[in-house]
């Protein structure tokens, strides 16, 4: 028996049942503004609930404003909250089997088309500060200040680590040197 800490898992905090199974329906059908990591989803509602459960990991985008998670989990109560959004989503659009589907060439692609996910969020806070009249795109409008905040600055850090996860079947301890994007 040891006293070392397990290292961290979000996988490991999801119920086994959680997520049906979706023979890769819901990949199929990734929004493309999700961030690389195992959390994501397919489609949607487009009820602008998710935030209310998650509102420093989901935002709306595209064309019917629906969800997509932009900040992977790094607790518990992070995990927590994600799946709370999930269980309010009735189109069951999210997933957590990313690690088996995301490739390390695929999150360095991601990273590299970047400007074009900055481009619409920035598009979208136009829009939402625009607006502004309803508390749902003010709510809204934070969110994409936070995720393009989170572009600019750790996220480079984290998909880093999601990269040497991906390789190595673990996120890194502290010390490690990471791979490039």
């Amino acid at each position: 028996m040891t006293d070392e800490p397990e290292p961290w898992d979000p996988i490991a905090c999801v119920a086994p049942d959680f997520f049906a199974p979706n023979d890769g329906r819901k990949w199929a059908v990734k929004h493309w503004m999700n961030v690389p990591g195992p959390f994501y989803t397919g489609e949607t509602d487009t009820c602008w609930t998710g935030r209310l459960a998650a509102p420093r990991h989901v935002l709306y985008g595209g064309e019917h404003y629906q969800e997509f998670v932009y900040r992977q989990p790094k607790t518990r109560a992070e995990v927590k909250c994600l799946l709370s959004a999930a269980q309010d989503d009735p189109f069951d659009g999210y997933d957590c089997d990313g690690d088996s589907r995301w490739t390390p060439e695929a999150v360095r692609a991601w990273w590299n088309d970047r400007g074009r996910v900055v481009e619409h969020v920035t598009a979208l806070l136009a829009e939402w500060t625009r607006w502004g009249a309803d508390r749902y795109e003010v709510e809204a409008a934070e969110g994409a200040r936070d995720f393009l905040a989170y572009l600019s600055g750790d996220l480079e850090a984290d998909l880093r680590a999601y990269v040497y996860r991906l390789e190595h079947g673990r996120y890194p301890d502290d010390g490690v040197e990471l791979p490039t994007l």
